[in-house]
């Protein structure tokens, strides 16, 4: 693949083909390299590899074969120039932060973000002297409001975790850059299949690899994508304090990515008719996925992304009891926080992954008492239905 031109080729074609690392044996999957380390032929070798005068592979806390395959793969799926994984998202997240801010700086973050990440921000950037202002991430005036002489970085997830909110990446790339921070955008619940934010202005995408790049809920993973000159801080960042990404990892990560597109449209048609048979329901007060004409965004949604995804959320009638109880009485969806499984999981947000959020906070990203969401799988959507119907029968 080295003498192919990444740019020309699909997304689906590049899930499968780049980033192919092969050893002599010329084995055509891909290899796994599990060693902490690697030999050098002389002294001299190990220098110049050390320095970084020479390419090579030096020691598996920054240097791995199937690791760099995985990034390569990424890269191009992203349409960017580089890729540095990470042992999870959230990693990804810290990774970022501390390559790229220091003590003083200023986050414009959205208001509705993953709970792990706003007390990411609160509690631990804000503990070295990195303050955070959160916007609505559908209120263009909000992130202009919210920009000090020290804003560094924009951060945002489209769609957002539980609400399916969708920012306009271009146009907030716009406000970043004319106050001369950069855009990060966390692409977990599109994955690069379904929406690559680079193209529409972002400076660096952020992932989750657990959730639908490995699409069965059996390793963690993350990663940071972006150009060379922004991601060589975190690759040295990562290099010096270890937040790696295993090759074992790497490599079910790998075979993650080969059946990625082919999951997205089946997770997205499978969430469409669930939505839509949601949204019609007499004990749901209201639906949450940009695939529904209803939605605000939908107009938007569909010119910035292929697809609309696999995850739906929605208010039940009668709040946390009802909601408890639905989640309580279904027998084929799995409850659990995790997302992007081919299995379909369930959950309450305000006492699970947004559980550690303030009222306040969950007040204002709108993370009520009766929200559920739903990571849509790929089994068959009529029984999905009849699994939500003991739900909420009476």
């Amino acid at each position: 693949m080295a003498d192919l031109d990444y740019s020309k080729l699909h997304p689906d074609t590049l899930a499968v083909r780049a980033g192919t690392e092969r050893t002599h044996f010329g084995e055509h999957s891909d290899a796994m390299f599990l060693t902490s380390s690697f030999v050098v032929g002389s002294a001299e070798e190990a220098m110049l590899k050390f320095t970084g005068q020479v390419p090579g592979f030096i020691y598996s806390r920054f240097t791995n074969p199937t690791v760099s395959a995985f990034e390569e793969r990424l890269a191009a799926m992203e349409g960017a120039e580089r890729a540095v994984a990470t042992a999870s998202g959230m990693s990804a997240i810290m990774s970022l932060c501390l390559a790229h801010l220091r003590a003083g700086d200023h986050i414009v973050a959205s208001s509705v973000l993953f709970g792990s990440t706003m007390q990411f921000f609160n509690n631990y950037m804000a503990k070295f002297g990195v303050e955070v202002t959160y916007a609505s991430p559908v209120d263009l005036a909000e992130w202009h409001a919210a920009i000090k002489p020290n804003t560094k970085l924009f951060f945002l997830e489209t769609p957002s975790n539980p609400l399916i909110d969708v920012a306009d990446i271009r146009a907030i790339a716009d406000i970043a850059h004319g106050a001369g921070a950069i855009l990060a955008v966390d692409n977990c619940f599109c994955s690069p299949a379904l929406q690559q934010p680079l193209k529409h202005g972002a400076d660096i995408v952020v992932h989750s690899a657990t959730k639908y790049i490995d699409g069965q809920g059996r390793v963690l993973g993350g990663a940071v994508v972006g150009s060379n000159a922004l991601i060589e801080p975190v690759y040295l960042f990562l290099r010096t304090a270890g937040p790696t990404l295993s090759p074992f990892n790497a490599w079910v990560l790998l075979k993650g990515l080969e059946t990625l597109g082919i999951r997205m449209k089946a997770h997205s048609e499978n969430a469409m008719q669930l939505a839509t048979w949601l949204e019609a329901h007499p004990k749901v007060a209201k639906v949450y996925y940009s695939g529904l004409q209803s939605h605000p965004q939908h107009a938007l949604a569909e010119r910035q992304q292929s697809g609309h995804g696999g995850v739906v959320s929605f208010d039940v009638k009668g709040g946390k009891d009802v909601a408890w109880r639905v989640i309580d009485r279904v027998q084929l969806m799995s409850r659990t926080a995790n997302l992007g499984d081919v299995r379909t999981t369930i959950s309450h947000p305000a006492t699970t992954s947004h559980g550690r959020l303030t009222q306040e906070a969950r007040n204002r990203a709108g993370i009520g008492d009766g929200l559920i969401r739903i990571s849509v799988g790929l089994e068959h959507v009529g029984d999905l239905i009849a699994d939500l119907e003991r739900g909420f029968a009476d």
